[in-house]
């Protein structure tokens, strides 16, 4: 199993820690953004006496609510076409196992978010990278890079809308391409759609199970995580309108008996939370975005792509080794006992060689601490050897 470039660094962030430094962290995509009071309420007013079971999908109830949310978003779909999954991970394991066997081959645009390649590994799949460039803001490659990398053992194509870690949204008019392409190969589409709240400067975001003529080749994963910042609740879902990919990942679902119920409690509970706290949430990581992006680009030689969704982006740093200089900042180099912890983007490529100067960064911090955050980056880029 490859080694996350997100938490491999951990150890030597305890250690500055113990050193007596303060850490920004800048690797991770956990949102300093409250959980909504109705969700935590909802397991505090619980009362359950036996703490059973769920049904492997998900308990019903639990799941025409999320339907009735999609409907909501545009997106028309039953709730026996939705499992709850224990977080996106899940899902996507599930998605994985129902549609490949050994052997065969999912092509993702690179960068991509790096547990998918511990997903293809664990399912014994091949990961065939079509490369997005930061030059083109990781844009959508042409469609021509796609069908070159079509062979028998193709089975899906997956993306992330909005992109971890790029923050890139795709258009409507780019999932009308990919669309096209997987019903003339009859192919897969999976979207991970995890981050759909998060579409910034009036950007309108556009799902696969919105787009007619999908109804076999359409899957999506969906989690609470990032959208009402409950990461440690671990509920996902699967959705899709092709039945028999249902029942087949339901089968998963079973062998792993059921989703968590108190959490389940509590996301049912977080569907009713009112608009105004996105617009919070949005108006805050727009103020967010709009400051590392500034900051950054103050900094001598470094480049970055400025996303449009979600809450990370990639940054191209004036050095060889990122995992290099990401472990340097935590055991050698500190401002008044402060640095800084980023991810380094080697291991969110598949391609060998690609992306060794640069680092993801996400902005779950507030706009002082970011600015600090981003001010250190520099000074250290000012000393730093490779």
């Amino acid at each position: 199993m490859p080694e996350s470039p997100i938490r491999k660094l951990v150890p030597y962030a305890e250690k500055a820690l113990q050193e007596g430094k303060t850490v920004y962290h800048l690797n991770i995509g956990q949102p300093d953004i409250k959980t909504p009071s109705i969700a935590l309420e909802a397991i505090k007013e619980s009362s359950i006496d036996i703490l059973a079971y769920s049904r492997s999908e998900g308990s019903e109830g639990y799941r025409k609510k999320i339907a009735a949310y999609y409907k909501k978003n545009h997106i028309d779909v039953s709730h026996n076409d939705i499992i709850v999954t224990t977080g996106g991970s899940e899902a996507l394991l599930f998605a994985f196992g129902s549609i490949m066997d050994h052997g065969d081959e999912i092509i993702i645009p690179e960068p991509f978010y790096a547990n998918y390649n511990g997903f293809s590994t664990a399912s014994n799949v091949k990961v065939v990278p079509v490369i997005s460039k930061i030059e083109d803001n990781f844009a959508l490659p042409p469609i021509e890079a796609f069908e070159e990398l079509i062979t028998p053992k193709t089975k899906a194509i997956l993306i992330c809308n909005p992109g971890n870690p790029t923050g890139y949204l795709y258009s409507k008019e780019e999932i009308k391409k990919l669309a096209a392409i997987v019903k003339k190969h009859d192919l897969f589409l999976i979207a991970d759609e995890v981050y759909r709240e998060f579409a910034y400067d009036g950007s309108e975001f556009y799902s696969i199970m919105q787009e007619a003529g999908l109804e076999n080749h359409a899957i999506m994963v969906d989690s609470v995580s990032k959208r009402y910042s409950m990461c440690g609740a671990r509920i996902g879902y699967l959705v899709s309108r092709n039945k028999e990919f249902i029942k087949t990942a339901l089968k998963f679902a079973q062998a792993r008996l059921s989703p968590p119920t108190f959490a389940q409690i509590a996301s049912e509970a977080a569907l009713d939370t009112p608009q105004a706290y996105f617009d919070e949430v949005i108006e805050e990581y727009t103020k967010r975005r709009n400051t590392l992006i500034s900051e950054l680009q103050k900094i001598p030689g470094v480049k970055v792509a400025k996303p449009s969704g979600a809450f990370y982006c990639i940054a191209q740093l004036p050095i060889k080794d990122a995992d290099h200089f990401a472990q340097w900042l935590l055991e050698s180099f500190d401002i008044n006992k402060q640095t800084v912890m980023v991810a380094p983007a080697a291991g969110f490529y598949s391609t060998p060689g690609v992306g060794l100067n640069q680092v993801r960064i996400a902005y779950v911090l507030n706009e002082e601490s970011l600015k600090t955050a981003v001010q250190i980056l520099g000074e250290a880029l000012k000393v730093y050897k490779d």
